[in-house]
């Protein structure tokens, strides 16, 4: 049986290079893991408990959670925006953690990748998201990180699915995910 990880991708952007790892990851996800790439992020509004009451949630908000109740674990992508995570990352994390203690992301196996164009690939970034996910109520994989500096030049003409190197590292944290997945008894 495959483990099935929903991919959350917190850049917006067509040529996001966080997207194009995303796609690298559903693309040489190794045997036993299955990746979901979601889209519609940019759909969902921001947080608000006063929409988030039975027969309000916004169509998105809903398909976001939808989508994260059917799967394993998760795996995040973040690029880093002004020292820290998107925006539209942590409102998805936000999204998912509710209703408090019973949110779609709760219990549930989490890491946060991610390329940035500074020097430490996004590493800020990726340890706020880890921080937000954990008092969300995943369960976050603090060992299993990828922070890919230089992206702007390292991807200006290689797609990440095509760099050998990344290859291998995506593989390795989607292997690493697969395994904390609890067996079902």
């Amino acid at each position: 049986m495959s483990v099935r990880i929903l991919a959350l991708v917190g850049s917006l952007r067509a040529g996001s290079h966080n997207r194009q790892l995303a796609e690298a990851a559903v693309k040489h996800a190794p045997e036993g893991a299955e990746i979901e790439l979601f889209e519609g992020l940019a759909d969902v509004p921001f947080y608000n408990e006063d929409t988030d009451v039975e027969g309000s949630v916004p169509a998105a908000a809903v398909r976001l959670r939808e989508a994260a109740a059917g799967v394993d674990a998760f795996l995040l992508f973040s690029p880093e925006y002004n020292g820290t995570m998107p925006a539209v990352l942590k409102n998805a994390i936000d999204w998912l953690s509710r209703p408090f203690g019973a949110g779609a992301i709760s219990g549930k196996p989490v890491a946060v990748v991610g390329t940035a164009f500074g020097q430490y690939g996004g590493v800020w970034a990726q340890d706020d998201a880890r921080k937000s996910v954990g008092i969300a109520g995943a369960v976050v994989l603090e060992d299993v990180k990828l922070s890919i500096p230089g992206s702007v030049t390292r991807f200006a003409d290689t797609h990440p699915a095509d760099d050998a190197e990344v290859v291998t590292a995506i593989t390795e944290v989607i292997a690493q995910v697969r395994s904390a997945v609890p067996v079902a008894a």
